[in-house]
Protein backbone atom coordinates (compact mmCIF):
# COMPACT_ATOMS: atom_id res chain seq x y z
CA UNK A 1 0.00 0.00 0.00
CA UNK A 2 7.77 6.18 -1.13
CA UNK A 3 8.74 8.14 1.39
CA UNK A 4 5.40 9.79 2.01
CA UNK A 5 1.92 8.51 1.40
CA UNK A 6 1.19 11.44 -0.87
CA UNK A 7 4.07 10.49 -3.14
CA UNK A 8 3.36 6.76 -2.94
CA UNK A 9 -0.20 6.70 -4.20
CA UNK A 10 -1.33 7.42 -7.73
CA UNK A 11 -4.48 9.33 -8.69
CA UNK A 12 -7.44 7.21 -7.79
CA UNK A 13 -10.49 5.91 -9.58
CA UNK A 14 -13.58 4.55 -7.98
CA UNK A 15 -16.68 2.75 -9.02
CA UNK A 16 -20.03 3.95 -7.86
CA UNK A 17 -19.07 7.62 -7.73
CA UNK A 18 -22.51 8.65 -8.80
CA UNK A 19 -23.98 6.58 -6.03
CA UNK A 20 -21.80 8.37 -3.50
CA UNK A 21 -22.69 11.87 -4.63
CA UNK A 22 -25.47 13.15 -2.46
CA UNK A 23 -25.83 9.81 -0.72
CA UNK A 24 -27.38 9.93 2.72
CA UNK A 25 -25.69 8.72 5.84
CA UNK A 26 -26.57 5.61 7.73
CA UNK A 27 -30.35 5.27 7.93
CA UNK A 28 -31.58 4.21 11.32
CA UNK A 29 -28.16 2.98 12.45
CA UNK A 30 -28.08 2.65 16.22
CA UNK A 31 -31.72 3.69 16.59
CA UNK A 32 -34.54 1.81 18.26
CA UNK A 33 -36.89 2.31 15.31
CA UNK A 34 -38.79 -0.69 14.00
CA UNK A 35 -37.78 0.32 10.49
CA UNK A 36 -35.26 -1.73 8.59
CA UNK A 37 -31.76 -0.42 9.18
CA UNK A 38 -29.36 0.23 6.35
CA UNK A 39 -25.63 0.67 6.07
CA UNK A 40 -23.22 1.58 3.29
CA UNK A 41 -19.92 -0.35 3.14
CA UNK A 42 -16.91 0.23 0.91
CA UNK A 43 -14.88 -2.64 -0.55
CA UNK A 44 -12.21 -3.04 -3.20
CA UNK A 45 -13.60 -4.57 -6.40
CA UNK A 46 -12.80 -8.25 -6.75
CA UNK A 47 -13.19 -11.39 -4.65
CA UNK A 48 -13.31 -9.48 -1.35
CA UNK A 49 -16.47 -7.81 -2.62
CA UNK A 50 -17.88 -11.24 -3.46
CA UNK A 51 -17.21 -12.29 0.14
CA UNK A 52 -18.98 -9.17 1.42
CA UNK A 53 -22.00 -10.10 -0.75
CA UNK A 54 -22.45 -13.19 1.43
CA UNK A 55 -22.24 -11.08 4.59
CA UNK A 56 -24.80 -8.74 3.04
CA UNK A 57 -27.30 -11.59 2.65
CA UNK A 58 -26.72 -12.85 6.19
CA UNK A 59 -27.15 -9.32 7.54
CA UNK A 60 -30.52 -9.11 5.81
CA UNK A 61 -31.70 -12.59 6.80
CA UNK A 62 -30.53 -12.57 10.41
CA UNK A 63 -30.58 -8.90 11.42
CA UNK A 64 -32.96 -7.21 8.96
CA UNK A 65 -30.05 -4.99 7.97
CA UNK A 66 -29.80 -3.68 4.42
CA UNK A 67 -26.17 -3.48 3.30
CA UNK A 68 -25.25 -1.40 0.26
CA UNK A 69 -21.81 -2.29 -1.09
CA UNK A 70 -19.83 0.43 -2.85
CA UNK A 71 -16.87 -0.87 -4.86
CA UNK A 72 -13.58 0.97 -5.33
CA UNK A 73 -10.54 0.21 -7.45
CA UNK A 74 -7.86 1.71 -5.20
CA UNK A 75 -6.80 1.78 -1.57
CA UNK A 76 -7.25 5.51 -0.90
CA UNK A 77 -10.83 6.35 -1.86
CA UNK A 78 -12.57 3.99 0.61
CA UNK A 79 -11.00 5.82 3.54
CA UNK A 80 -11.69 9.26 2.07
CA UNK A 81 -15.33 8.27 1.56
CA UNK A 82 -15.58 6.93 5.10
CA UNK A 83 -14.11 10.11 6.51
CA UNK A 84 -16.51 12.40 4.63
CA UNK A 85 -19.56 10.36 5.62
CA UNK A 86 -20.31 8.85 2.21
CA UNK A 87 -19.71 5.42 3.77
CA UNK A 88 -20.55 4.04 7.20
CA UNK A 89 -17.78 1.43 7.13
CA UNK A 90 -15.21 -0.10 4.84
CA UNK A 91 -13.60 -3.53 4.68
CA UNK A 92 -10.38 -3.74 2.67
CA UNK A 93 -7.33 -2.79 4.74
CA UNK A 94 -5.09 -4.23 7.41
CA UNK A 95 -4.01 -2.39 10.54
CA UNK A 96 -0.53 -1.25 9.42
CA UNK A 97 -2.08 0.45 6.39
CA UNK A 98 -4.89 1.89 8.49
CA UNK A 99 -2.39 3.31 10.97
CA UNK A 100 -0.35 4.92 8.20
CA UNK A 101 -3.46 6.57 6.72
CA UNK A 102 -4.67 7.80 10.11
CA UNK A 103 -1.26 9.25 10.89
CA UNK A 104 -0.93 10.88 7.48
CA UNK A 105 -4.48 12.26 7.19
CA UNK A 106 -5.62 12.55 10.80
CA UNK A 107 -8.71 10.39 10.28
CA UNK A 108 -10.92 9.65 13.30
CA UNK A 109 -11.33 5.95 12.56
CA UNK A 110 -11.99 2.91 14.73
CA UNK A 111 -11.68 -0.85 14.23
CA UNK A 112 -15.09 -2.54 14.42
CA UNK A 113 -13.96 -6.09 13.67
CA UNK A 114 -11.51 -8.36 11.88
CA UNK A 115 -12.00 -10.12 8.56
CA UNK A 116 -9.30 -12.25 6.88
CA UNK A 117 -5.57 -12.46 6.48
CA UNK A 118 -4.76 -12.49 2.77
CA UNK A 119 -1.09 -13.49 2.51
CA UNK A 120 0.97 -11.60 -0.03
CA UNK A 121 3.08 -13.54 -2.52
CA UNK A 122 5.84 -12.95 -5.07
CA UNK A 123 4.94 -14.14 -8.58
CA UNK A 124 6.90 -14.62 -11.76
CA UNK A 125 6.06 -15.58 -15.33
CA UNK A 126 9.75 -16.13 -16.09
CA UNK A 127 10.99 -18.34 -13.27
CA UNK A 128 9.70 -21.37 -11.38
CA UNK A 129 11.68 -20.97 -8.16
CA UNK A 130 13.06 -18.05 -6.18
CA UNK A 131 16.60 -19.43 -6.59
CA UNK A 132 16.22 -19.06 -10.35
CA UNK A 133 15.66 -15.30 -10.16
CA UNK A 134 18.95 -13.80 -11.40
CA UNK A 135 21.10 -11.03 -10.05
CA UNK A 136 20.00 -7.66 -11.36
CA UNK A 137 16.37 -8.82 -11.60
CA UNK A 138 13.60 -6.24 -11.79
CA UNK A 139 11.21 -6.64 -8.87
CA UNK A 140 7.86 -4.85 -8.72
CA UNK A 141 6.56 -3.79 -5.31
CA UNK A 142 3.17 -2.36 -4.31
CA UNK A 143 3.70 1.34 -3.79
CA UNK A 144 1.48 1.83 -0.73
CA UNK A 145 3.47 2.28 2.49
CA UNK A 146 2.60 -0.84 4.45
CA UNK A 147 2.38 -3.40 1.64
CA UNK A 148 5.68 -2.23 0.22
CA UNK A 149 7.26 -2.73 3.62
CA UNK A 150 5.47 -6.05 3.92
CA UNK A 151 7.07 -7.21 0.67
CA UNK A 152 10.54 -6.05 1.63
CA UNK A 153 10.27 -7.69 5.05
CA UNK A 154 9.36 -10.96 3.32
CA UNK A 155 12.43 -10.62 1.11
CA UNK A 156 14.55 -9.88 4.19
CA UNK A 157 13.18 -12.96 5.96
CA UNK A 158 14.04 -15.05 2.90
CA UNK A 159 17.63 -13.78 2.98
CA UNK A 160 17.34 -12.00 -0.36
CA UNK A 161 18.07 -8.53 1.00
CA UNK A 162 18.94 -6.99 4.35
CA UNK A 163 16.89 -4.13 5.78
CA UNK A 164 18.12 -1.50 8.19
CA UNK A 165 15.18 -2.36 10.44
CA UNK A 166 13.28 -5.55 9.53
CA UNK A 167 10.46 -4.53 11.88
CA UNK A 168 9.82 -1.27 10.05
CA UNK A 169 6.42 -1.96 8.50
CA UNK A 170 6.76 1.02 6.18
CA UNK A 171 10.17 0.20 4.76
CA UNK A 172 10.94 1.29 1.20
CA UNK A 173 13.88 0.45 -1.08
CA UNK A 174 15.89 3.29 0.50
CA UNK A 175 15.81 1.25 3.73
CA UNK A 176 17.59 -1.71 2.08
CA UNK A 177 20.93 -1.97 3.85
CA UNK A 178 22.36 -4.71 1.66
CA UNK A 179 21.22 -5.74 -1.82
CA UNK A 180 23.67 -8.54 -2.67
CA UNK A 181 21.78 -9.54 -5.83
CA UNK A 182 21.59 -5.97 -7.18
CA UNK A 183 17.82 -6.15 -7.58
CA UNK A 184 16.15 -3.21 -9.29
CA UNK A 185 12.94 -2.21 -7.54
CA UNK A 186 9.93 -0.72 -9.29
CA UNK A 187 7.17 0.77 -7.15
CA UNK A 188 3.78 0.19 -8.78
CA UNK A 189 0.17 0.83 -7.76
CA UNK A 190 -1.09 -2.45 -6.26
CA UNK A 191 -3.98 -2.86 -8.70
CA UNK A 192 -1.59 -2.60 -11.67
CA UNK A 193 0.85 -5.29 -10.52
CA UNK A 194 -0.80 -8.22 -12.36
CA UNK A 195 -0.60 -6.19 -15.58
CA UNK A 196 3.10 -5.48 -15.24
CA UNK A 197 3.96 -9.05 -14.23
CA UNK A 198 5.01 -10.05 -17.80
CA UNK A 199 7.41 -7.09 -17.89
CA UNK A 200 9.31 -7.81 -14.66
CA UNK A 201 11.14 -10.75 -13.17
CA UNK A 202 9.17 -10.83 -9.92
CA UNK A 203 6.15 -8.98 -8.57
CA UNK A 204 4.66 -8.91 -5.08
CA UNK A 205 0.88 -9.06 -5.49
CA UNK A 206 -1.87 -9.00 -2.87
CA UNK A 207 -4.48 -11.73 -3.10
CA UNK A 208 -7.05 -8.98 -3.68
CA UNK A 209 -5.56 -8.54 -7.14
CA UNK A 210 -3.81 -11.88 -7.65
CA UNK A 211 -6.90 -14.06 -7.61
CA UNK A 212 -8.88 -12.09 -10.25
CA UNK A 213 -5.77 -12.26 -12.46
CA UNK A 214 -5.79 -16.06 -12.26
CA UNK A 215 -2.89 -16.28 -9.82
CA UNK A 216 -3.03 -18.76 -6.96
CA UNK A 217 -0.99 -18.41 -3.80
CA UNK A 218 0.33 -21.87 -4.67
CA UNK A 219 2.01 -20.23 -7.68
CA UNK A 220 3.95 -17.75 -5.55
CA UNK A 221 7.70 -18.26 -5.38
CA UNK A 222 7.70 -16.93 -1.81
CA UNK A 223 4.71 -16.04 0.37
CA UNK A 224 3.67 -15.16 3.87
CA UNK A 225 2.50 -17.86 6.22
CA UNK A 226 -0.69 -17.88 8.30
CA UNK A 227 1.19 -16.16 11.13
CA UNK A 228 1.08 -12.88 9.19
CA UNK A 229 0.02 -9.90 11.33
CA UNK A 230 -1.72 -8.31 8.36
CA UNK A 231 -5.32 -9.20 9.20
CA UNK A 232 -7.88 -7.13 7.31
CA UNK A 233 -10.44 -5.08 9.18
CA UNK A 234 -13.93 -3.62 9.18
CA UNK A 235 -13.29 0.05 9.87
CA UNK A 236 -15.71 2.78 10.93
CA UNK A 237 -15.51 6.34 12.17
CA UNK A 238 -15.18 6.84 15.90
CA UNK A 239 -18.61 8.46 15.98
CA UNK A 240 -20.46 5.37 14.73
CA UNK A 241 -18.34 2.42 15.87
CA UNK A 242 -20.86 1.41 18.58
CA UNK A 243 -23.97 1.62 16.38
CA UNK A 244 -26.13 -1.48 16.31
CA UNK A 245 -25.98 -1.73 12.53
CA UNK A 246 -22.17 -1.77 12.63
CA UNK A 247 -22.17 -4.50 15.25
CA UNK A 248 -24.63 -6.57 13.22
CA UNK A 249 -22.52 -6.15 10.10
CA UNK A 250 -19.52 -7.53 11.96
CA UNK A 251 -21.53 -10.49 13.25
CA UNK A 252 -22.85 -11.20 9.76
CA UNK A 253 -19.34 -11.10 8.35
CA UNK A 254 -17.79 -13.30 11.01
CA UNK A 255 -19.93 -16.29 10.06
CA UNK A 256 -19.34 -19.76 8.66
CA UNK A 257 -21.04 -18.91 5.37
CA UNK A 258 -18.54 -16.10 4.81
CA UNK A 259 -15.64 -18.43 5.65
CA UNK A 260 -16.98 -20.96 3.15
CA UNK A 261 -17.21 -18.33 0.41
CA UNK A 262 -13.68 -17.10 1.12
CA UNK A 263 -12.38 -20.67 0.96
CA UNK A 264 -14.13 -21.14 -2.39
CA UNK A 265 -12.71 -17.95 -3.86
CA UNK A 266 -9.22 -17.95 -2.35
CA UNK A 267 -8.63 -21.72 -2.36
CA UNK A 268 -7.68 -21.79 1.31
CA UNK A 269 -5.51 -18.66 1.10
CA UNK A 270 -7.88 -16.55 3.22
CA UNK A 271 -7.38 -17.13 6.94
CA UNK A 272 -10.16 -15.97 9.31
CA UNK A 273 -8.62 -13.30 11.51
CA UNK A 274 -11.25 -13.40 14.25
CA UNK A 275 -10.80 -17.04 15.31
Amino acid sequence: MNDTLAQALHPVRLFGAAALLGAGLLAGCGSDDAETQSIKVGTVAGPETDVMQVAKQIAKDDYDLDVEIVEFTDYVSPNAALADGSLDANAFQHEPYLNSMVEDRDYDFAIAGKTFVYPIGAYSERYDAIDDVPDGATIALPNDPSNEGRSLILMHNEGLIELDDPENLEATPVDVKDNPHDYEFREIEAAQLPRVLPDVDLAFINNTFAQPAGLSLDDALIKEGPESPYVNLIVTREDNQDDEAIQNLVKAYQSQAVIDKANELFKGAAVPGWE
